[in-house]
């Protein structure tokens, strides 16, 4: 795969279809109609360790973080928000959907960062992207800090623990959305809602993830 954005772009036009998303319809995506195909595919971009590519899926954590501020619009309306790990751009678009300031969805996925765009632009929206990997830096001038479905593996989880903490040191409101996986510290969080959200069962296991919105304490 050429590493220019275009060819990203039509890459990801051509194997994903706008479709809603199942827990928050008024939202649509580009996404993968046959996950395990798309996997294959991109073997030769990433290693048999990773999960699927996360840009193509609407994951339980995002949106059950995009329901939440999709409902409470209060969190991010007038506010700098950056979507940590984007991927899909699903939670950078609802902030942006409920008035936030600025969005800045960032990703390290070149192919993310291509769809994030698409997918604003089906919702009508604007977010500003960046490919970058952030974890060893701070959240400059964010306000509110995003991050959905981020603890997948001990590894990440470490990592963006220590950067989310380091945002809510410098003032940032930080909000996550998790499927109960088994990393996330929640002695560092509270609770605000949880939910069940329908998932893909070929890359779950099931079809509904109970999911939980936190914020850092």
């Amino acid at each position: 795969m050429s590493s220019t954005f275009d060819t990203f772009d039509t890459f990801a036009r051509a194997h994903t279809t706008v479709a809603p998303v199942p827990f928050v319809p008024e939202l649509r995506l580009h996404q993968a109609e046959e996950p395990m195909g798309l996997w294959e595919l991109t073997e030769g971009e990433y290693r048999s360790e990773q999960p699927p590519p996360f840009w193509a899926f609407a994951w339980a954590g995002g949106q059950g973080l995009a329901r939440f501020v999709l409902d409470h619009p209060d969190v991010v309306r007038g506010r700098r928000v950056l979507d940590l790990a984007s991927g899909s751009g699903l939670v950078a678009i609802a902030a942006a959907r409920s008035g936030a300031a600025s969005v800045l969805a960032v990703d390290v996925d070149p192919v993310a960062v291509a769809v994030v765009a698409l997918n604003a632009e089906a919702n009508g929206v604007d977010v500003a992207t960046r490919q970058d990997d952030l974890l060893d830096g701070d959240a400059g001038t964010a306000e509110v800090v995003l991050a959905g479905d981020a603890f997948y593996s001990q590894a990440m989880t470490e990592r963006v623990t220590n950067f989310l903490r380091r945002a809510g040191r410098a003032g940032a409101r930080v909000l996550v959305g998790d499927p109960d996986r088994p990393f996330l510290r929640r002695a560092w969080f509270r609770e605000l809602a949880s939910y069940d959200v329908p998932v893909p069962e070929v890359l779950e296991g099931v079809r509904v993830r109970h999911t939980t919105v936190w914020e850092l304490r």
